[in-house]
């Protein structure tokens, strides 16, 4: 066990420095520079030798080395576009990453895992064919078309709740109005991740349900006489949620960029609007920066996994 953990670990550390090289050669692959972003829709006119020399100073190509040295150093840069460190540009628009998307994952989870387990024991009736017709029917639907419904119904039509941003700005609020006025600008950017991630939560628990009700251990159960909630959650339900688990996780490391579309959508001011910005800025080091935490976020969330999976299933330990 101790080798395959070894194994494991040494694994992690290839691909650790793989991401690092990845995070540092890929965005150097995007077309246009940020002299040209900068200044193509500007009134400012520059003459060759300026532009030659601006665009020298901000595409100066970093060897791999120095790239990890200040990595290392936690000097992750300076933000050209927002003239700031970009260690303070991420973690300034990383808590309302995790807010948006850290809820939505677990409300998704959560809500989708419990009508998961409830409909596969209800197999075969109209209320599980009917849910499941319907999930099917929404997992197709984009994040982009659910957002710009309840964006114009909610927000533009009924004006219930605010447009864009997290919070009002320039309005001192007392603390339980902040949080408050904080919800209001959640609420519409969270509802189409819910919506989002709902079905396919659903789906996948029921599928699994499925599966685990038809082991000779939940027949057992059944033959001892124990009560139907116990033998539905303490015996199938635990046993169908290895998938939910790592679909969590997956979703969880993606969180960083996740919700692009829908941050921009709604000008939430979280991580994904912080690199459609620097892309479209063609700010090289934040957006160098942002590829390498997500990088990270990723590798950190499997390694996390596989020790979850053993402590949910004894099995999967003992089998590594």
């Amino acid at each position: 066990m101790k080798e395959s953990r070894g194994q494991y670990l040494l694994a992690y550390i290839l691909a650790a420095l793989v991401m690092l090289y990845v995070s540092y050669s890929v965005p150097r692959w995007l077309p246009g520079d940020f002299v040209t972003a900068m200044y193509s829709s500007s009134h400012v006119t520059l003459n060759a030798e300026q532009e030659k020399d601006l665009r020298a100073y901000y595409t100066q190509r970093q060897g791999f080395g120095r790239y990890l040295f200040d990595l290392f150093t936690l000097n992750w840069g300076y933000s050209y576009a927002f003239l700031a460190p970009i260690s303070g540009l991420i973690s300034e628009a990383l808590p309302w990453t995790l807010l948006l998307l850290g809820t939505a994952h677990l409300l998704s989870m959560i809500f989708g895992f419990l009508a998961g387990v409830e409909a596969a024991w209800r197999r075969g009736g109209v209320i599980e064919k009917a849910g499941v017709g319907s999930m099917t029917v929404m997992e197709g639907v984009p994040e982009i078309g659910t957002a710009v419904i309840l964006l114009l119904l909610f927000a533009l039509h009924l004006g219930w709740l605010p447009a864009a941003g997290a919070e009002t700005a320039y309005v001192k609020h007392s603390a339980g109005r902040w949080i408050l006025d904080v919800v209001r600008h959640l609420a519409l950017p969270l509802a189409t991740l819910v919506l989002a991630y709902f079905p396919g939560n659903f789906l996948l628990t029921r599928g699994s349900m499925v599966m685990v009700l038809k082991q000779q251990f939940i027949e057992t159960a059944r033959a001892k006489g124990l009560p139907s909630l116990r033998i539905r959650y303490a015996h199938a339900a635990r046993n169908a949620l290895l998938p939910m688990v790592t679909r969590f996780g997956l979703r969880i490391a993606f969180m960083v960029t996740g919700a692009l579309v829908v941050e921009t959508i709604y000008a939430y001011p979280g991580l994904g609007t912080l690199l459609f910005n620097a892309i479209a800025m063609r700010d090289l080091p934040l957006i160098q920066g942002i590829v390498l935490f997500s990088s990270l976020m990723v590798l950190f969330v499997n390694l996390a996994l596989e020790f979850v999976y053993g402590w949910i299933d004894p099995r999967v330990k003992y089998a590594s």
